[in-house]
C-alpha cells in the first residue's frame, strides 16, 4: 500500500494544478514533500524560452519536476485555461494560484489596475470552477494590506458561484523551497516584499451547501441517538 504523504493543505493523493507558475519552486516543494509529483500539473504563462530568460533556477526545477512525474505546460492563461487541449480533460481536487497579479502596469492604488487585477480574478475563477472536482477546493494567496485588499476577492469568487469557507495567514517559512517572483520586468526574479498576506480557501458553492447539509443531518441523527439512549437509561 502507497503512503500518503501530507504537506500542509495538500496530500499525494489529490490531483493539484498549479497555476501562473513563476520559477516553478512552489511545485517542486509540493514534489520534495510528496517524494514524486505524478498527481501535479504545474503550469506557467510564459513560453519555456521566455521562462529561463526570466528565473535563473526555473530550467533546474522543471527539470526536476519532470524526473519525478509532474506535467509540466507553458503559455496556459489563467482566464482562457479550461479550453487547454491537455487540461479540458481533467478535473483536480486543489487548484492554486499563488499571488496573482495582471502585471506592473503602475501604482498599486491605481483604479485602472487594480481593474485589471480584478478582470484576471474574474477570469481565473471561472476556469477554476469548471474545471474543479465536485467537492474540490481552489487556494488563492493574496496580500490583504492596502491597496491588495480593495481587489475584494471573496466578492469576485462568488460572482462565479464559489464560496470562501476559510482563510489563513501566509507564511512563506512553511513552505521550504518556494521563492515568490515578481515576474514582470527587468526585476522579474526578484521576489516582492510579502507583507501581512493569507491563503484564500474557495469551494463550489452547490457542494459546500450540500456538504453542509449532510452535516447538520448527521448532526442532527447523533443527538437523536445520543437522546434515545438516555430515555432508555433514565426514563422520560
Amino acid at each position: 500500500m502507497v503512503e500518503v504523504m501530507w504537506t500542509n493543505c495538500y496530500c499525494s493523493e489529490q490531483k493539484i494544478l498549479l497555476v501562473g507558475e513563476g520559477d516553478f519552486s512552489f511545485s517542486l516543494y509540493l514534489a520534495t514533500a510528496f517524494g514524486s509529483a505524478f498527481n501535479i500539473v504545474a503550469t506557467s504563462l510564459d513560453s519555456y524560452a521566455v521562462l529561463l530568460k526570466k528565473y535563473r533556477k526555473a530550467q533546474s526545477n522543471v527539470e526536476e519536476l519532470k524526473k519525478v512525474g509532474a506535467t509540466i505546460l507553458h503559455e496556459i492563461d489563467a482566464t482562457q485555461m479550461k479550453y487547454d487541449l491537455f487540461l479540458r480533460n481533467h478535473k483536480f481536487d486543489r487548484i492554486v494560484f499563488n499571488f496573482p497579479h495582471a502585471g506592473f502596469k503602475g501604482k498599486e492604488d491605481n483604479p485602472a489596475l487594480i481593474s485589471l487585477h480584478q478582470e484576471l480574478l474574474l477570469g481565473f475563477f471561472y476556469n477554476a470552477r469548471q474545471m474543479l472536482q465536485p467537492y474540490g477546493e481552489i487556494h488563492v494567496r493574496h496580500k490583504t494590506s492596502a491597496p491588495f485588499c480593495y481587489w475584494n476577492l471573496t466578492y469576485l469568487a462568488e460572482r462565479n458561484s464559489l464560496t470562501l469557507f476559510k482563510s489563513m495567514p501566509f507564511k512563506i517559512e512553511d513552505y521550504p523551497g518556494y521563492n515568490n517572483k515578481r515576474g514582470d520586468g527587468s526585476r522579474s526574479d526578484d521576489p516582492f516584499p510579502l507583507g501581512e498576506c493569507s491563503t484564500f480557501f474557495f469551494k463550489n458553492k452547490y457542494y459546500f451547501q450540500l456538504q453542509n447539509i449532510d452535516y447538520m443531518q448527521t448532526e442532527h441523527m447523533e443527538l437523536h441517538l445520543r437522546y434515545r439512549a438516555l430515555v432508555h437509561l433514565y426514563g422520560r
